[in-house]
């Protein structure tokens, strides 16, 4: 039997207070694994602490999580991939049981779905106006993609190799969990969701997450995945709602033409008449654009078949 490789992957910036005790935890969890801490241009010690606690420690120059993921995921050999924010809010006692349905299960992701009470007590982390913004853009993306992810943009997961390597990490910021959640669905990947505790960062640890301009970041991920995986969905919608303005315009236009013969408002004919041929325009390129899509679909499915999965023998 040959046993599987682990690797904990654990993207910092600035985590001085959290990755020492973070490190231990995961190497007390998962004894076997190895750790990986990749500093993004920390102005603290989160480097030396790290090394200290006991990590493999290195180093990504371009700022922002999607380039650090971007990097592990191309540095590091491993069967399973336990990919873990260095904040301390996640729980290292669930990464065992998340590893070993990975592997039995032969799945490709299993998720961390963040759970923010034990019993009646609350142990919650998130601010304010995060919890709405998680469930709106869950929402989405559950609406489009499929009803199989609950919390999109946890920043607790375990992968496949077949996953990690033939993710095309493209995002440089927080919104590359948009991206796991988006590639997984859209390949039809077996996935799962673990619920896990989601606690509170530690005292003088920050949060490097910006309400809006990264959820703003994130939406537009969203729909610019939807326009690229889904064109036909996505110009379908804007062509609907160009052809009802179009159609809407033209209303008051027919009456009055109806009544005397004369079209005096020649202007708002004319605006008219472009939004409704813009519609089929935009129907056409979601037509066109669908096949483009499938085909590179199925080109990513050859790649991720290309990659062998781990086996017990």
């Amino acid at each position: 039997m040959t046993e599987a490789r682990i690797a904990v992957l654990i993207p910092c910036y600035n985590e001085e207070v959290a990755i020492g005790q973070v490190v231990r935890d995961f190497a007390a969890a998962l004894p076997a694994a190895q750790i990986f801490v990749y500093d993004n241009n920390s102005k603290d010690r989160t480097k030396e602490v790290a090394a200290e606690a006991g990590a493999i420690v290195r180093t990504e120059t371009l700022q922002g999580k999607g380039h650090v993921v971007r990097r592990m995921f191309s540095d590091i050999e491993a069967d399973a991939y336990v990919l873990v924010d260095g904040d301390g809010t996640y729980q290292s006692s669930a990464a065992p049981e998340m590893v070993r349905l990975l592997l039995e299960e032969q799945l490709d992701m299993v998720n961390g779905q963040r759970i923010e009470v034990e019993g009646d007590r609350s142990i919650g982390a998130y601010r304010r106006g995060h919890r709405t913004g998680n469930l709106v853009l869950t929402g989405m993306v559950r609406f489009v993609f499929g009803d199989r992810i609950k919390d999109m943009l946890s920043g607790y997961r375990v992968f496949s190799r077949r996953f990690v390597k033939t993710f095309p990490a493209l995002a440089s910021g927080f919104e590359t969990e948009t991206e796991f959640t988006i590639h997984a669905l859209d390949m039809l990947m077996p996935l799962a969701e673990v619920p896990t505790q989601y606690r509170e960062r530690p005292p003088g640890s920050l949060s490097k997450l910006r309400t809006y301009s990264d959820g703003f970041r994130i939406l537009n991920t969203i729909i610019k995945l939807v326009k690229e995986e889904r064109p036909l969905q996505f110009f379908s919608i804007a062509g609907a709602v160009l052809l009802a303005l179009g159609v809407l315009l033209s209303l008051p236009v027919l009456a009055t033409y109806l009544q005397t013969g004369l079209v005096p408002r020649l202007p708002t004919a004319v605006l008219s008449t472009g939004l409704v041929m813009l519609a089929f325009l935009s129907f056409t390129c979601g037509l066109i654009l669908d096949s483009v899509a499938r085909g590179r679909r199925e080109a990513k499915r050859l790649a991720y078949l290309a990659v062998s999965r781990w086996t017990k023998e």
